[in-house]
């Protein structure tokens, strides 16, 4: 699917033509440079490598500073492929934020925020035990059993306990672009997005 790379900037409001205010998400989307084009042939699928976000040259490893090169761009940050492009495409195009169109509809790709070691009433929405009766004065947020102790006699996997919460590749479908603004590279689409400012998502048309 075609899509872009982008930095989300973070989250305002605007109102609709009816004069209803409507919850969004700022992007800077692109423009992202072709550093790639995989094919069949060589890479066994076809896809192209797509390379956003300035990056110091220096910071830049040589097999990566080569690769840049070869597409006659300066060292980026981020890089991602997407298939079934639909265009033609030549190494070092500039694909800018004029690909998506508004009132349209994105999927967007993000890492959410991540939240450390957690229990299992905010990682998985567990209830407590509840009330403070039979001397359960300080076991309200507690898992409980996990487990019979004779037969399995272990912990089947995937049991919901607690541990690291957060940070997880997570995709929202279906958002809709309110509002395209080319000359900054900015993007509005309606409602929230995972991750924190300043941090990378993937827009799929």
């Amino acid at each position: 699917m075609p899509g872009l790379i982008g930095k989300k900037i973070g989250m305002t409001s605007v109102y609709s033509a009816e004069g209803k205010n409507i919850p969004c998400t700022v992007i800077e989307a692109g423009p992202c440079v072709v550093t790639q084009i995989k094919t069949i042939e060589t890479d066994g699928y076809e896809a192209l490598q797509l390379a956003f976000d300035e990056k110091k040259e220096k910071r830049t490893t040589k097999a990566l500073d080569g690769h840049f090169k070869k597409a006659n761009t300066t060292p980026k940050k981020k890089l991602v492929e997407f298939s079934d492009f639909g265009a033609e495409y030549k190494l070092g195009d500039l694909i800018t934020i004029d690909i998506i169109e508004e009132s349209t509809f994105v999927d967007i790709t993000g890492i959410s925020k991540g939240k450390g070691f957690q229990g299992v009433v905010k990682r998985h929405g567990f209830g407590g035990v509840g009330g403070q009766t039979h001397g359960q004065h300080n076991r309200l947020r507690a898992p409980g059993s996990i487990g019979a102790a004779s037969y399995p006699a272990r912990v089947f996997k995937g049991m919901r306990m607690a541990g690291r919460m957060g940070g997880d590749t997570v995709k929202v479908e279906n958002l809709q672009v309110l509002k395209v603004i080319p000359e900054n590279n900015l993007l509005l689409v309606k409602g929230s997005l995972p991750g924190s400012k300043g941090s990378y998502v993937i827009i799929e048309k």
